[in-house]
């Protein structure tokens, strides 16, 4: 098990949330439900996924949602 708060990967996936939501912002107001959503939601969802993956029994299961959270940041 890893403590997830640690993990370099995790702290700079809460960076690229922090940026993509102040990137939001500058959106135009019609791509609110729209593509500025959708990066929100795919940003957030990678550091979600580290951490689960961090909590995990083996490194193999670990490395597995690492490969997940890859799929989100594509």
């Amino acid at each position: 098990m890893h403590n997830y708060r640690e993990l370099k990967i995790w702290q700079r996936a809460i960076d690229l949330a922090a940026s993509v939501t102040a990137l939001k912002k500058r959106f135009p107001k019609e791509e609110t439900y729209g593509i500025s959503s959708q990066l929100r939601r795919s940003s957030v969802s990678i550091a979600s996924i580290i951490a689960e993956g961090a909590y995990r029994n083996s490194n193999k299961e670990f490395l597995h949602f690492l490969g997940i959270a890859n799929g989100s940041a594509a």
